[in-house]
């Protein structure tokens, strides 16, 4: 009787535990019911967890039924399988349109009669696919193509400009700024001519660089030493002016100062302008992670959910990785579905001391004086 007893309590403990994690893997193993609501879910339900006390288990959904509790609506237990998109399709066909033709300018009319549906309704469905208007995402599409063009030596930059659907120079420089960080013939010379500053410090973190060009913070770094630094600032601006800033004074330091007080306990007011690189859909990301209170941490999937784009999730974490600047876009905030601390560019560890000084209010342990 003991035996069975321990064998039942390790079996509730691992299915809460995928109750947790959202397992779409335990789909159709088990069911729970929450008895403050009166519903049966699926181990994969999106809906918000309950407390462990309210969850009862069941292997399968007729003694859950039977017991008294409903369906939910939401995750619809009942089916075997996962409910299609019903505009999946034909986001596809519009995304692929899009994709093929970044030197064609069509309107969102056309789009939706290539679609066979409304404006408002290709909108939605695109948006809730990707995460981004059909807009954002020709745009995106057409500064890919425009970078891997510029990326061949013979191309010049007229040509790459017109060959990637842009309709003049103006068009793109509109946007080079937000997904360049450079002008074209800048990039195309590798950021020559291009002048980032420089500072270093103390942090709770270890050490730190911090760099910006003139629109702003464009890179974030820890690492063990000054000089492993400064060679990750040259691998990523190998043809820039770099100018390393000694004075305590100045904007730069201010922004030193701003970057150190958010791994401790009063961070100041100011924000500062990002000089980053990203495409429409990592922007939202970003946008997002900054919106998380200090001491709370979201899911990948949370996240996804959040942005209206609940199967995003891969493309969350490709924003997290892809964030240049740590800290201020704080994807530290970020955890697994099981509370693990998952990956961090900058080690797993610094991640634990930023979310500890966070929800514990810890001041910094280092000062932040300029070297």
């Amino acid at each position: 009787m003991e035996m069975t007893a321990q064998k039942i309590s390790h079996n509730t403990g691992k299915q809460w535990q995928q109750v947790l994690q959202r397992d779409s893997r335990a789909d159709g193993q088990f069911y729970y019911g929450v008895r403050t609501t009166g519903i049966v879910c699926k181990p994969s339900c999106p809906s918000r967890r309950p407390a462990r006390e309210n969850v009862k288990f069941f292997s399968s959904l007729a003694d859950a039924i039977e017991a008294g509790f409903r369906a939910c609506l939401r995750c619809e237990p009942e089916r075997t399988s996962p409910k299609p998109d019903p505009q999946a399709e034909l986001v596809a066909k519009v995304a692929k349109r899009l994709r093929e033709h970044t030197d064609e300018r069509e309107t969102m009319s056309e789009l939706a009669r290539l679609a066979g549906v409304d404006r408002l309704t290709l909108m939605r469905a695109f948006r809730r696919v990707f995460g981004v208007s059909p807009a954002q995402y020709a745009r995106a599409q057409r500064m890919e193509v425009f970078k891997q063009k510029m990326r061949r030596p013979e191309m010049r930059v007229t040509d790459a400009i017109y060959d990637a659907g842009f309709g003049s120079s103006s068009r793109l420089y509109e946007n080079s700024n937000a997904q360049l960080g450079m002008t074209p013939r800048e990039m195309k010379n590798g950021a020559a001519g291009i002048t980032v500053r420089y500072a270093t410090t103390n942090s709770p973190l270890g050490r730190m660089l911090v760099a910006a060009t003139e629109k702003g913070i464009c890179t974030i770094a820890f690492g063990e030493d000054d000089m492993e630094l400064k060679t990750a600032l040259h691998d990523r601006f190998p043809n820039a002016n770099l100018v390393k800033e000694n004075s305590a004074d100045g904007w730069l330091a201010e922004a030193i100062r701003f970057v150190v007080s958010q791994t401790g306990e009063h961070p100041l007011a100011a924000t500062f302008p990002l000089d980053v690189r990203a495409t429409a859909f990592q922007q939202r990301v970003w946008n997002a992670l900054q919106q998380i209170p200090r001491g709370e941490t979201r899911t990948y999937s949370g996240l996804a959910a959040e942005l209206g784009s609940p199967t995003a999730t891969r493309a969350v974490a490709g924003a997290c990785a892809a964030n240049p600047v740590a800290i201020v876009v704080p994807c530290h905030r970020i955890i697994g579905k099981n509370g693990s601390l998952t990956g961090y560019r900058w080690g797993t560890e610094r991640k634990r001391r930023l979310l500890d000084a966070e929800k514990k209010k810890l001041a910094p342990a280092a000062g932040n004086r300029l070297q």
